[in-house]
C-alpha cells in the first residue's frame, strides 16, 4: 500500500476514535450530569471554585502537542462539597469554553472535555466499589479521605493519558518515545502537585476548626491558582527564548551560506524549529518567473502556478490565514494534500515588491495563533532580505561579466588588432616592394614578423586568461602552493609559507581576488624590489580572512608609486586596491625605501565575502 494511502488510513482511523469517546463523553455528561443535576451548596464556595478551576483549565502547562492541567483538586474539591452531578457538569462546561474561546478545531472543543469526563467517571466507579473493601471501623477519617482521593485519582491520570496515547498513536504525525516520556513527565508533575494538595485538602478540612467560609477556600486554592498561572508564563517564555534562539540561529547561517545552493537544504533541516507546521512551500519570483524551490510535508507534486494564483500572490502583501481549507483555501490550496485544513501565506516583501511567497499548512483547522503569525512574518522577512541581496548580487555579477567582455573587447581592439593590421600592412608593402627593393621588402616582412609574434603571446595570454582560474580548478591553497613551486623554480629566492586557522569555504570570486594580490605582491617583490626573501601569511580568522606578504626587497616610496599609478592605468598597486574595493576588502601597504615591503589584505567575513555563487571568476570562462 503506497505511504500516502497508509497516511490517510491512519488519519481515518484516529478522526473516528476522537468522535467515538466525543459522543461516549458527552452522552454521560447529559446523562450523569445535567439530568441529574441539582442546585450547588455553599453558593459563595462554589462560585470561587468554579472561578479557580476556570482559570487553571484557561492557562494549562503545555507539553507535546497537548497541554496538561493541575486542575483536580479542585475538581476533587467540587465533588466533595457538591457531588459527582455537579463535578461532572462544570469540569466539562469549563473545559469546553476554554477551548472555544481558544479557537481550537472543533473536534478537539467537543473531545476533550469528554475524555476527561470519561476518566473522572470512572475514576468514580473505581474508588466507590474498592474504596470499601479497605476501609474498617478503626480507619481514621483522614486515612479514609487520602485513601478515597487515592482511589480516584491514579485511575484518572493513567486512564486520561491512555486516551490521549491511542489517539496520538493512531494519527499519522510520529509519536516517539521521547514525546511520551516527555509527556509522561509533565503528567507525572501535576499529578504528583495535585496529590500533594488533596493530602493538605483532606487533612485541613477534617480538622475540628469549624465550618470552613470561602476566605478560608481562597487562601488554601490560591497558591494551586498562582502555580498554574506561573507555569503557563514561564512556558510561554520558555518557547518564545526558543523562537528567538532558531531566529538567530536561522538568520546567522542563511547569511553564511546564500551564496551557495545548501541555504535551500539548511532551510529545510530547520523550519521545524522556528514554526511546527505539516506542510510548507516556498515560491521565489526570479526574473518575473514564479519558481518553486522549497517543498516539505503533506504537498502535491510540482506543478506550474497559474496566471490567477500569480496575480494573487503579487496582490498579497499581508500575512493572510486561511483557517479551513475545506471552505476556502486559498490561491494554491491544490498544492496541497486534502488532510492539510488550515493554511499561512507569508509574502516574501522587499521595498515594497513581492520576491517570493512561503505558505505553511497544518492538518488543523483554525491552528494558527498569533505567535505563529509573528514567526511566519519575521521568517518571510528575513528570507525576503536573503533572496533580494542574492538578485542584486547576481545583477552585479552580471554587469562585471559585462565590464569584463568590455575589457577583453579593448583589449584585443587596442592590443592585437593594432598589431595584426600592423603587420599586414607592411607584409602588402613587402609584396609591392620584393622585386625592386628586396632588401627594404625583407626588412618588413622581418618586422611583421617580430609584430606577428607579438600579437600571437597576447592571444595566448587571453587564452590562458580565458581559462578557468587556477583557485576554481585546485582552491585557493593549492594554487598559491603551485604558484610558489613555480616561481622557485625560476628565481633563487627564500619563500616561507604560513596558514592559520580553519579553512572555510569562500565566494569564487573573493578566492580570485585574493590570490591576484598574492601573485601580484610577489611578482613585485621579485621584478621590482630584488627581494631574496618573500614571507607570506594567510590567517582564517573568526571575523575576517588575512593575506600578509611581507618582502626584504629595496622598498619604494607609496606616493611616488601612486603618481606613477595614474598616468600607468594598469600599474599593479592601483589594480590590488581596485580589486580589494571590490570584495569590501582593506588594502594596506607599507613601504618605506631600502627597508622592504608589506602589504596586509584583510577581507571581512560576512558570509557573502563580495561574491555569489556564480561571481566574475566565471566570467573568464
Amino acid at each position: 500500500m503506497p505511504n500516502t494511502e497508509k497516511l490517510q488510513k491512519k488519519e481515518k482511523m484516529a478522526r473516528l476514535s476522537i468522535l467515538s469517546i466525543s459522543a461516549i463523553g458527552w452522552t454521560a455528561i447529559f446523562y450523569y450530569g445535567f439530568l441529574h443535576l441539582e442546585q450547588p451548596k455553599h453558593i459563595s464556595i462554589f462560585i470561587l471554585l468554579v472561578l479557580f478551576l476556570a482559570v487553571v483549565e484557561y492557562f494549562p502547562m503545555p507539553v507535546w502537542r497537548g497541554f496538561t492541567t493541575i486542575s483536580f483538586p479542585i475538581v476533587y474539591a467540587i465533588y466533595v462539597m457538591q457531588g459527582i452531578e455537579v463535578a461532572v457538569s462544570v469540569y466539562a462546561i469549563i473545559v469546553f469554553i476554554s477551548f472555544l474561546l481558544k479557537r481550537r478545531p472543533l473536534r478537539i472543543v467537543f473531545f476533550n472535555p469528554a475524555q476527561l469526563v470519561i476518566s473522572l467517571l470512572v475514576a468514580n466507579w473505581f474508588s466507590n466499589t474498592f474504596f470499601p473493601l479497605f476501609i474498617t471501623d478503626e480507619t481514621s477519617r483522614i486515612v479514609a479521605g487520602i485513601l478515597h482521593f487515592s482511589f480516584m485519582i491514579f485511575p484518572f491520570y493513567l486512564l486520561n493519558n491512555l486516551i490521549v496515547d491511542i489517539i496520538l498513536v493512531l494519527r499519522p504525525q510520529p509519536y516517539t518515545l521521547a514525546s511520551w516520556k516527555q509527556k509522561t513527565f509533565q503528567e507525572l508533575n501535576s499529578l504528583v502537585i495535585s496529590f500533594i494538595y488533596l493530602v493538605l485538602f483532606n487533612v485541613l478540612g477534617n480538622q475540628n476548626r469549624g465550618e470552613i467560609d470561602v476566605i478560608s477556600f481562597f487562601f488554601f486554592f490560591s497558591p494551586l491558582v498562582g502555580l498554574a498561572l506561573l507555569s503557563s508564563s514561564i512556558v510561554r517564555l520558555r518557547k518564545e527564548k526558543i523562537r528567538l534562539k532558531a531566529l538567530f540561529k536561522m538568520s546567522s547561517e542563511l547569511n553564511k551560506i546564500m551564496p551557495s545552493k545548501e541555504w535551500l537544504y539548511f532551510l529545510q533541516n530547520s523550519l521545524n524549529e522556528f514554526i511546527d507546521v505539516d506542510a510548507s512551500i516556498l515560491w521565489i519570483c526570479e526574473d518575473g518567473e514564479w519558481k518553486r524551490k522549497f517543498s516539505m510535508g503533506l504537498t502535491t507534486r510540482q506543478n506550474p502556478l497559474s496566471g490567477t494564483t500569480i496575480s494573487t500572490f503579487e496582490k498579497m502583501k499581508q500575512i493572510t490565514i486561511y483557517h479551513n481549507t475545506k471552505k476556502d483555501s486559498g490561491p494554491c490550496g491544490d498544492c496541497f494534500d486534502k488532510d492539510i485544513l488550515s493554511c499561512l501565506y507569508a509574502p516574501l516583501l522587499m521595498e515594497d515588491e513581492i520576491v517570493g511567497m512561503f505558505v505553511f499548512g497544518r492538518s488543523r483547522t483554525r491552528s494558527f495563533n498569533e505567535e505563529d503569525v509573528q514567526s511566519g512574518a519575521t521568517l518571510a522577512n528575513q528570507l525576503a532580505i536573503v533572496i533580494k541581496t542574492k538578485m542584486l548580487f547576481a545583477e552585479q555579477e552580471k554587469r562585471l561579466i559585462l565590464e569584463e567582455r568590455n575589457r577583453i573587447a579593448r583589449d584585443i581592439h587596442d592590443g592585437v588588432a593594432q598589431s595584426l593590421a600592423g603587420a599586414v600592412m607592411k607584409l602588402e608593402t613587402a609584396e609591392r616592394k620584393f622585386l625592386k627593393m628586396p632588401d627594404e621588402a625583407l626588412k618588413l616582412i622581418q618586422e611583421s614578423n617580430v609584430k606577428l609574434r607579438i600579437s600571437l603571446k597576447e592571444v595566448r595570454q587571453s587564452i590562458y586568461a580565458l581559462r578557468p582560474y587556477p583557485t576554481e580548478r585546485v582552491g585557493l591553497m593549492s594554487a598559491m602552493n603551485s604558484r610558489l613551486s613555480l616561481l622557485q623554480k625560476e628565481h633563487p629566492i627564500k619563500v616561507h609559507l604560513e596558514t592559520r586557522g580553519s579553512e572555510y569555504p569562500l565566494s569564487p570570486m573573493v578566492e580570485k581576488i585574493i590570490f591576484d594580490i598574492f601573485q601580484e605582491s610577489i611578482q613585485n617583490a621579485i621584478k621590482h624590489a630584488n627581494a631574496s626573501a618573500i614571507d607570506i601569511l594567510l590567517s582564517y580568522q573568526s571575523e575576517h580572512i588575512l593575506l600578509k606578504v611581507k618582502d626584504n626587497g629595496l622598498g619604494f616610496s607609496l606616493f611616488q608609486a601612486m603618481i606613477q599609478a595614474r598616468n600607468h592605468p594598469h600599474f599593479g598597486i592601483l589594480q590590488m586596491n581596485e580589486s580589494a574595493e571590490r570584495i569590501q576588502a582593506t588594502l594596506q601597504i607599507d613601504s618605506k625605501e631600502g627597508e622592504g615591503t608589506e602589504i596586509n589584505l584583510t577581507v571581512p567575513r560576512m558570509g557573502i565575502e563580495g561574491g555569489s555563487e556564480y561571481d566574475q571568476a566565471y566570467a573568464s570562462r
